[in-house]
């Protein structure tokens, strides 16, 4: 299947009042344009080119750091979305025989779903180009599709061009099409420039191809949602909130629990495990994968992280970061980019770990810091220590080896390597290397004056 896809992603949305470029605003804390390319990839349409305009060095970072191989084109100037789709032209005829998906950027709930159904209908039924559309309850605004009593379609007509009867067509234009390549390649140089707004438009496609004897259909999405853009940010949040709702409909169905949504957000690219737990104020953002018979929250935060099954987070920011079977957490824990807890862990209150290995049963139960270290297994840090990393130039890595025992207290200044089945005392700053099975105190001996705090007040008062 010699399939590809092309997105518009030009526009500049002066509305939306930011800085960035508008198809880069986030729905559930992934950029729209991101939400576009994977429906597209997961559709079929593997071969993708974006063409940008307005912040375009923005979008071709973002695509950049995606890292799929995605093209793009620019649109110097903007006339148009049939122009647009012209500035690809040398990417079509790269796939000359097949079918293009053409995109809108800032149209995120355009689903696979509903892009296959209509590349189906594409493909059965010979067409030329098959529009994907939408049957909404308010279609004010959009184009309405017109449709032939054969069942294919005659055009689209503008709303400020439509007439009564037209105006009470409910389907309407979603903004995605299917094309069979070669044809479209061949009206885009034909199309005619609007004599209003100077612009070339992709709709106008549909009447070229007709005069051309070539057929025309639509394809009516099961929901509406995929015709949602988002042009300032109320809309935008309407958005998230649409996404939000369909995305926790989908864990659900699928066995993960969550009793009470307030305060959840799960992005669309998060895998849960069958009978975890979500609870309130929890943030699943990025690419995050949670096990089975977990318990994630309350106010829990994780970005880009793995956690395994049997785990429970509660109140714990985690980044990067990967967390095995049977870890529990929490409150008030921060784990770090690039730290690693291993199965059966426990991390107590107030606790940061921060590029760090931490080896299965380990105890870290409460005020401690480990940064920058490798712990071993079964070690038991007492309350208070720190893995003291930065001497002010570089950072420097602490060893501690399996059973060992840190002391409250507790200060390992790295470069430092405890050995298996060590021991620091309470109050200790290891400065040196602890061999195994030893006992490290590093405190000054403790000196009583009796009655020094007497004669001190009688000085004073004297």
């Amino acid at each position: 299947m010699n399939n590809c896809a092309v997105i518009l992603a030009a526009g500049e949305g002066k509305r939306m009042k930011s800085k960035h470029s508008k198809v880069l605003c986030e729905v559930l804390f992934k950029p729209m344009l991101g939400w576009v390319l994977d429906a597209a990839a997961a559709a079929g349409a593997a071969d993708r080119c974006v063409v940008t305009g307005h912040g375009c060095s923005e979008v071709e970072g973002y695509l950049q750091s995606r890292g799929d191989g995605c093209e793009t084109v620019r649109q110097g100037e903007r006339l148009g979305t049939g122009h647009a789709v012209l500035q690809a032209a040398d990417f079509l005829s790269r796939h000359a025989g097949g079918s293009v998906l053409v995109l809108c950027g800032d149209a995120p709930l355009m689903d696979g779903e509903s892009i296959r159904g209509a590349y189906e209908e594409h493909r059965k039924k010979g067409n030329a180009v098959t529009v994907i559309s939408a049957v909404v309850k308010e279609p004010t605004g959009y184009g309405r599709i017109l449709r032939t009593p054969q069942g294919g379609i005659s055009g689209i007509v503008e709303e400020k061009n439509a007439d009564e009867g037209q105006k009470a067509i409910r389907e309407i234009n979603s903004g995605g099409y299917w094309f069979a390549v070669d044809d479209l390649l061949s009206v885009l140089p034909k199309l005619p420039k609007n004599p209003v707004t100077g612009e070339y438009y992709l709709t106008d496609t549909i009447e070229l191809l007709l005069e051309q004897g070539k057929k025309a259909g639509a394809f009516a999405a099961a929901s509406e949602d995929v015709v949602l853009g988002a042009n300032d940010r109320v809309q935008l949040a309407a958005l998230n909130d649409r996404a939000r709702a369909a995305v926790l409909k989908e864990q659900m169905l699928k066995g993960v629990s969550i009793p009470c949504t307030d305060g959840v957000l799960i992005g669309p690219d998060v895998t849960i495990g069958q009978d975890t737990v979500i609870l309130p104020g929890t943030i699943l953002r990025g690419r995050v994968t949670v096990g089975e018979d977990c318990v994630i929250g309350p106010n829990t935060l994780l970005e880009d992280s793995t956690v395994g099954s049997h785990a429970k987070l509660n109140a714990v920011q985690c980044y990067q970061s990967a967390v095995h079977d049977g870890v529990t957490a929490g409150p008030f824990v921060h784990i770090r980019p690039n730290s690693e807890l291993k199965a059966g862990v426990k991390v107590g209150d107030f606790v940061e770990i921060k590029n760090s290995v931490v080896g299965c049963g380990t105890k870290v139960p409460h005020l401690t810091y480990v940064g920058d270290s490798d712990v071993g297994e079964h070690v038991n840090f007492g309350c208070g220590c720190v893995t003291v990393n930065y001497d002010g130039k570089s950072k420097n890595r602490c060893v501690v080896g399996d059973h060992a025992f840190i002391g409250c207290n507790t200060n390992l200044i790295a470069p430092v390597r405890i050995g298996e089945y060590g021991y620091t005392a309470a109050g200790s700053t290891i400065t040196d290397d602890v061999p195994e099975n030893a006992l490290a105190i590093a405190r000054a001996r403790q000196v009583v004056k009796p009655m020094w705090v007497t004669s001190k007040r009688e000085k004073d008062e004297g």
